[in-house]
């Protein structure tokens, strides 16, 4: 597929396309050794076609010592060994393209490993070599330099500077072992740009940007809040960067999706324009308690602020950073913040289970693309992941307070009665699954017509073949308290059910989907959802 940019066709794909998110190391094990890999995919793409999605979005599959789960990448170039060869990307490529599924890959441009090339000729240059200007290295400040040079805090807390022997700091917003790079330097952005166009030349579709609010950095490396913007987030410069991307992307017919965390939607929308960014993740929708009021407003307000730039929106329910669905919905507290992660949270499986339910067809209803997390579709809950087998650098920067990320990335169940569910034959898996894993097993749910795994099956082929779905106008219609209801076009109607009692259904021609069985009187119940035909 080398030097072969994609067809032409179905341009607009990524603005309706259900895409599903493959964090490689837990989805499936082809060779048996307890981390998941290309293999494993490839084996699994008839799943993926049966399931019904559009693109398969990969989180990082470089070359990686894994200090973040592979956002620390060594080589863009390079495919991890633990996950196969370049030749396997290639090959999984182009046999999802020939079954109708596109490739988005995530790219991480704010940082690399402190195992990356450049970074390891920075450390042996030492103190004010060119190799050193590819990244923030400060001296610190006191009298022997030994305290670092702001107090700026990491992402993952602490502060986001790391000493070396030689007196100097190395800036790293994230893990230690993720120095940022200096996206002032000429040499970065045409490092980034000549990755963005290897992979495309390889059949890739699309790309996922890491932190994409994060990469430019005042150049003084000022204290937090000595004068304004902000010294590391959403800065102006990184405008000129994404254009540069986007005409890149154009030559490919290649989109971008941003990670863009934002509370303000004037400044989150600029990175929509025509010439920038395709589309970005949609956190507010992501991180919504179960609460009609906000429900409704959090998809009024993503309309709305998506509306002047006429980019789609995307709606997500959780990924591989954001505790599960059904855990969350289960909790007296039901949205996501992660400074409110804790140990010992109280959940309610079956009704977290039934609002997951709901909540997947209400963002299949919704007008853009939607994002499904691997495992979503089984319904797995979050994991309890023993103390001693954590492995997510959140906690431990954490001081042990925070869980973690590592109960959403346990490795997948795939057959009930084969060892570690199928996941792979002969080596435990990285992350311990819990004991009750093999009951959400894909073969078990395959054979019940009520599974989460089929609701997800009938969803989507209900979203690709019938008409309403895909961009277009929402109209709320008037409903009883707590009850969310809409229209689509061509008589699509969405009707949720967050209040107390069971309510009558709008006028309609016929029923499609529910997410759980009408009652009796043919009524919708709480926590339910129904797709109608007016």
């Amino acid at each position: 597929m080398e030097g072969s940019p994609l067809e032409p066709a179905a341009p607009n794909w990524w603005r309706d396309a259900a895409i599903y998110q493959i964090y490689v190391r837990s989805f499936a094990d082809g060779d048996g050794d307890g981390t998941g890999d290309l293999a494993g995919v490839r084996a699994r793409l008839p799943y993926l076609v049966d399931l019904g999605v559009e693109a398969l979005w990969f989180t990082p599959w470089y070359l990686s010592p894994l200090a973040d789960g592979g956002y620390d990448v060594a080589d863009y170039r390079t495919i991890d060994p633990a996950f196969g060869t370049l030749a396997e990307a290639e090959k999984l490529i182009a046999e999802a393209r020939e079954l109708g599924i596109r490739t988005i890959i995530d790219v991480v441009p704010n940082h690399v490993s402190d195992r990356h090339a450049w970074f390891r000729a920075a450390l042996a240059a030492g103190s004010g070599s060119p190799e050193r200007e590819l990244f923030h290295f400060k001296a610190g400040r006191g009298e022997n330099g030994e305290i670092p040079p702001n107090d700026w805090v990491s992402e993952f807390g602490g502060t986001p500077w790391t000493r070396l022997d030689d007196g100097e700091w190395y800036l790293h917003l994230f893990a230690t072992e993720q120095p940022d790079l200096n996206w002032a330097h000429p040499a970065v952005r045409r490092e980034h740009e000549d990755v963005l166009r290897f992979w495309f030349e390889r059949g890739v579709a699309g790309v996922r940007i890491d932190s994409a609010a994060l990469l430019a950095k005042d150049p003084a490396l000022p204290d937090f809040g000595e004068g304004d913007p902000h010294p590391f987030v959403d800065r102006d410069e990184l405008h000129d960067i994404y254009r540069s991307w986007r005409a890149i992307a154009d030559e490919y017919g290649a989109i971008f999706v941003g990670e863009v965390w934002l509370p303000d939607t004037e400044r989150f929308v600029r990175y929509l324009r025509p010439d920038e960014l395709h589309t970005a993740f949609n956190f507010k929708f992501l991180a919504c308690p179960w609460d009609p009021a906000l429900l409704r407003a959090a998809i009024d307000e993503t309309l709305a602020e998506h509306a002047p730039v006429g980019a789609p929106a995307t709606w997500v329910l959780c990924n591989h950073d954001v505790t599960r669905t059904v855990t969350r919905y289960g909790r007296e507290a039901t949205g996501f913040d992660f400074a409110a992660k804790a140990f010992g949270t109280p959940t309610d499986l079956e009704l977290g289970t039934r609002r997951a339910r709901a909540a997947a067809l209400l963002s299949l209803a919704l007008p853009g693309a939607v994002y499904l997390y691997q495992g979503e579709e089984l319904g797995l809950p979050e994991a309890d992941i023993p103390l001693d087998r954590i492995q997510d650098p959140m906690h431990f920067r954490s001081g042990g307070k925070d869980p973690g990320r590592d109960g959403c990335r346990v490795p997948l169940p795939w057959v009930a009665d084969e060892p570690y569910a199928g996941f792979g034959s002969e080596a435990e898996p990285w992350l311990p699954q819990p004991a009750s894993w093999a009951s959400y097993a894909a073969d078990l749910q395959a054979a019940d017509p009520a599974s989460m795994l089929n609701l997800y099956r009938e969803a989507l082929r209900l979203r690709r073949t019938e008409a309403g779905f895909g961009d277009g106008p929402v109209e709320w219609l008037d409903a009883a308290p707590g009850v969310l209801s809409f229209t689509r076009a061509d008589g699509l109607i969405c009707v949720l059910n967050l209040g107390a009692e069971p309510v009558d259904l709008p006028a309609h021609s016929s029923v499609l989907l529910t997410s759980e069985p009408l009652d009796a009187d043919g009524r919708l119940a709480r926590d339910t959802a129904a797709w109608l035909r007016a």
